[in-house]
């Protein structure tokens, strides 16, 4: 469930006490879900493995030692502490880690890269740019394209376990919580009603998410409220009537003891135990639709005790009732009294339901962000709610989940095979974190590198045991989330490289400017009314496609417009500052550019407010473009600008003002290739250097701002302006097509046999079935004209 578009950009003002107050309440139906009912399955689930119980009670105290221990390091000193201050413009989660280190360091895979994308107002440094110094791991990462790759890697293992677990977690919840039916059942018809019933309200579920959560989302906190408070109640009550010593488990040294006793049983249960921290990354994923403070407010006051009174509740039980242990009845129902049980168990399932709405929603919006890296096939995104920025659903994903939700329920069919699966996909997320945070302490902090290696060591080696001891149960669950990553990883990397080799194709086999000029006395082009969007992944040039078209076809429409829809390493884009426009040509070839950037979290907009921003964002540019060449020509320059000069000029078009590039040089990291440019300033001084990615080549780069409404009257009532914006007018009412190239993608003879089973096999098997670029772009049927290409890489 996310909240109002910005809400992640928030003010770096203090919020009062109130807000943070309510902010708080409100993450506890959002961020807190999962976490929250991990009590439903953690102890089952620890002591599935052959582990003899003694009248010492060293063991389930050894558990709770271990719980408890687990919960304070890792969600309250780890996440809370740390991790939740490396926000991405106050948006956390694997990418936003990523998009820091990538902001900091040019370690960055994307395409089409651009200095202007520095001045974005959601790209901004911790340091100043202008700083020289660099560590040496800064310049060991920058120099080392392998080392690239390997990042990028990282946070698509970390990604594919975030999938994962969204398969995992609905299972294990929903199953845990009807699993309390048992007590009211005959053994013989247990297994006939508790699977069953998950399947359905799983079902259910996964049915209701094209819905959107915005008509529900209200009851969603206060569900998880009464939850918690239900389990610190229980857990009091078997405090207090059954063993009120049990506070002497929170000694550290009942996991030794525990360890030294249990041995191999014991280091295998942990695979168990690190299920108290499933939904911990949630506070950090979904830091962006509250505050630090909220958060942090909500875990340490009311999550974080509820919780661990929960476990000391079923540990103080537990210590007094042997035979459980015998009958592996070791749940989360036998420690809740007979005449309570029944609304116990409505709430717990309702609690449930919440936790595996939160992950659903994380999945859709991981797959979303997957996209905009180009790591993920097209998929088509529906946004749900007018007015919740952000609140997404994807119609293929979410029936997927649904399926593979159910086949695991069906085949593993309990709590320790679930249990397993699960852990491992959680306890892999937590590593990825861990090591992308102490990049960022180094690069983006600027910290010691020996703080940022004490950080990766300490929690590093906690979440290594862990992983070690879910690592080790493959053959009993653990396999599953595995075969997924696998899976997942290869349908990324396939699509990831194939559309790297495509941009660089492309971005060697551009035309130039002077040729699509002088193309019309050649062939004697015609120019056909209407606006006609050419799409391509390039910031400069003529594509091939487009000159494939008109050499075959001599003609194009009124007004031509090149349009390049890229994703930039921030998690926002302003409105005001999506939109960069220059031409293509001189005034009267009616030929523009316009590239339009989204951040990692932004949801594409429609068909029909784009179009009508375009028109509009053209317009304001032909104005300003005119006032710019009047100031020009009175200072004695306009007649000698180059032409090519002249056609790179960008603008990025806003409510009150408009500041011009020249972007004649981008750096392309996939071409590895670095120009340099020098601009004029309208006012001011001298030149800047800025370099993108912050390292790598430097760019001179110089900027000036017009207010719109102080354009020089002369060139805005000139026959010149007048009868462009005539044009387009006439042209908009005329309609609009959209050009879109329509690949096909070959290997080179000779290639490697594993490149060939990549691109000719996987990616054009993707390709075919799944979304194309149309559907991704919410291109109308009717106004769409396709350019078929092939692709020889």
């Amino acid at each position: 469930m996310d909240l109002e578009f910005g809400r992640g950009m928030r003010s770096p003002q203090r919020d009062s006490w109130k807000t943070t107050l309510l902010l708080a309440y409100q993450s506890l139906g959002v961020v807190y879900g999962d976490l929250s009912i991990s009590p439903l399955y953690v102890f089952k689930s620890t002591f599935a493995e052959d582990i003899q119980h003694s009248e010492t009670n060293e063991e389930i105290f050894g558990v709770l030692s271990f719980v408890f221990w687990t919960l304070t390091l890792i969600p309250l000193i780890k996440y809370v502490s740390i991790v939740l201050r490396a926000d991405d413009n106050g948006e956390g989660g694997t990418f936003a880690l990523y998009s820091l280190i990538c902001r900091h360091a040019n370690v960055s895979l994307l395409p089409n890269r651009q200095i202007a994308d520095e001045e974005l107002s959601t790209y901004k440094l911790e340091c100043s740019s202008e700083r020289t110094d660099k560590s040496c791991i800064k310049v060991w990462l920058e120099k080392h394209k392998k080392l690239h790759t390997a990042l990028l890697i990282m946070v698509l293992i970390g990604t594919c376990m975030v999938i994962g677990d969204g398969v995992l977690t609905p299972a294990i919840s929903v199953f845990s919580a009807v699993s309390g039916l048992e007590f009211s059942l005959s053994k013989d018809h247990r297994e006939y009603a508790v699977i069953p019933i998950t399947c359905v309200i799983l079902a259910f579920l996964f049915a209701l998410q094209h819905y959107g959560t915005h008509r529900v989302g209200f009851l969603f906190a206060p569900i998880v409220l009464a939850w918690l408070i239900c389990m610190s109640a229980l857990g009091l009550y078997n405090i207090i009537h059954w063993n009120p010593h049990v506070y002497q488990a929170l000694n550290p040294c009942y996991m030794f003891k525990f360890l030294k006793k249990t041995r191999k049983y014991g280091w295998m249960s942990l695979g168990g135990i690190l299920l108290c921290m499933t939904g911990s990354e949630a506070m950090f994923a979904d830091l962006g639709h509250f505050s630090y403070s909220a958060i942090q407010l909500a875990f340490t006051s009311l999550v974080y005790p509820a919780l661990i009174l929960a476990y000391m509740g079923q540990a103080a039980y537990l210590s007094k009732h042997h035979d459980f242990y015998s009958n592996s009845q070791v749940g989360f129902y036998i420690a809740v009294p007979d005449k309570v049980r029944w609304p116990v168990l409505v709430l717990a399932i309702l609690a449930s339901v919440v936790g595996s709405q939160a992950i659903i929603s994380g999945t859709f919006s991981i797959i979303n962000q997957s996209q905009s890296l180009s790591c993920f096939p097209r998929v088509k995104v529906v946004h749900t709610s007018d007015k919740i920025h952000g609140q997404i659903y994807i119609p293929e994903i979410n029936w997927l989940l649904m399926i593979l939700c159910i086949a695991v329920t069906v085949g593993f069919r309990d709590t320790k095979h679930m249990g397993n699966a699960s852990g491992l996909a959680v306890i892999t997320v937590m590593l990825v974190t861990t090591c992308l945070t102490s990049l960022v302490i180094m690069l983006c902090w600027r910290r010691p590198p020996v703080l940022a290696l004490c950080f990766l060591l300490f929690f590093g080696s906690v979440e290594a045991l862990y992983f070690s001891a879910s690592l080790i149960k493959f053959l009993e669950g653990a396999w599953l989330p595995i075969l997924l990553a696998l899976f997942l990883m290869a349908v990324m990397l396939v699509w990831h490289y194939t559309t790297i080799k495509k941009y660089e194709f492309d971005l060697h086999n551009k035309v130039t400017l002077e040729w699509l000029l002088a193309l019309g006395d050649k062939l004697g082009m015609v120019r056909v009314p209407g606006i006609g969007l050419v799409y391509t992944d390039l910031t400069s040039g003529v594509p091939a496609n487009f000159s494939r078209f008109v050499t075959n076809l001599p003609a194009f429409h009124q007004v031509l417009v090149f349009v390049c829809v890229k994703s930039v390493p921030v998690p926002y884009v302003f409105p005001a500052e999506r939109y960069l426009i220059g031409r293509v040509g001189p005034p009267g070839h009616r030929s523009y550019r316009c590239i339009v950037r989204y951040g990692y979290r932004d949801v594409h907009q429609d068909v029909d407010s784009f179009e009508t921003e375009l028109v509009e964002s053209l317009a304001t540019f032909i104005k300003l473009d005119a006032s710019y060449r009047c100031s020009d020509a009175s200072g004695g320059g306009g007649d000698h600008e180059p032409e090519e000069e002249r056609g790179a000029r960008l603008a990025v078009i806003g409510s009150s003002h408009a500041s011009y590039d020249i972007q004649d040089s981008v750096q392309h990291s996939s071409a590895a290739s670095v120009e340099t440019t020098t601009t004029r300033r309208r006012s001011g001084g001298g030149d800047d250097d800025g370099s993108p990615g912050g390292g790598g080549g430097r760019a001179k780069q110089v900027r000036f701002f017009i207010d719109s409404h102080v354009a020089s009257p002369e060139a805005a009532d000139s026959k010149q302006v007048a009868e462009e914006l005539e044009a387009l007018a006439a042209a908009r009412d005329a309609g609009t097509a959209f050009i879109l190239g329509h690949s096909h993608v070959q290997c080179k003879p000779g290639s490697s046999l594993l490149k060939r089973l990549a691109v000719d096999v996987g990616y054009n098997f993707l390709r075919r079935n799944c979304r194309g670029p149309d559907v991704a772009l919410r291109v109308p049927p009717a106004s769409l004209l396709e350019v078929g290409m092939v692709y020889v890489l």
